[in-house]
């Protein structure tokens, strides 16, 4: 009885190992047969590819993403993974084509270790970029290098910290300033 429980707990447990991996997707498929170093993470709700790539790749990675057809960034944005875990930079692409009802997605995620969180600026490849980038760069102070006017966005310019940081420390207090 006992060997049979145990023969069932090892198809179960071979089960959900085979459950976790994650197979390459079509565009992850075309970035690794043209020799683009990624990896496959977990495919979104919608089953979204999501790949995640180093930062020093990231301008050849997307330049071949805009070759492939991803002419349209639809989202640049950040996040933090936790206190003391990295920060995020995560970009969704789109393959806008005439006539297509459901046009094929990627994201990309690129993982920056908190003290130093630099990547290099995609304005140059998608010009929707600008703005994105220079929010993602006051809330989590991800510095995008080569943007041609990365400064605050949303928070005044001699602002300390980057609010939307999960250790941030709100200040003590709040300047109120005249609405006129």
């Amino acid at each position: 009885m006992a060997s049979s429980d145990s023969k069932a707990e090892n198809q179960d447990n071979a089960e959900q190992e085979q459950s976790d991996i994650v197979e390459a997707g079509k565009v992850s498929k075309w970035l690794t047969e043209n020799g683009f170093d990624h990896e496959i993470m977990e495919p979104d709700h919608l089953g979204v590819e999501v790949l995640k790539v180093e930062s020093d790749f990231l301008l050849p990675f997307s330049t071949a993403l805009y070759a492939y057809g991803f002419n349209y960034l639809q989202c640049q944005a950040g996040y933090d993974a936790g206190p003391g875990d990295e920060l995020v930079s995560v970009y969704h692409l789109v393959k806008l084509e005439d006539d297509v009802v459901g046009p094929e997605e990627v994201r990309i995620k690129v993982f920056l270790p908190r003290d130093n969180p630099r990547v290099p600026s995609v304005y140059w490849i998608w010009n929707s970029a600008d703005w994105q980038e220079r929010e993602t760069y006051d809330m989590y102070g991800i510095e995008f290098e080569g943007h041609p006017n990365l400064k605050r966005l949303l928070m005044p310019e001699d602002w300390i910290g980057w609010p939307l940081r999960k250790d941030y420390i709100s200040p003590d207090f709040y300047e109120i300033q005249d609405a006129y």
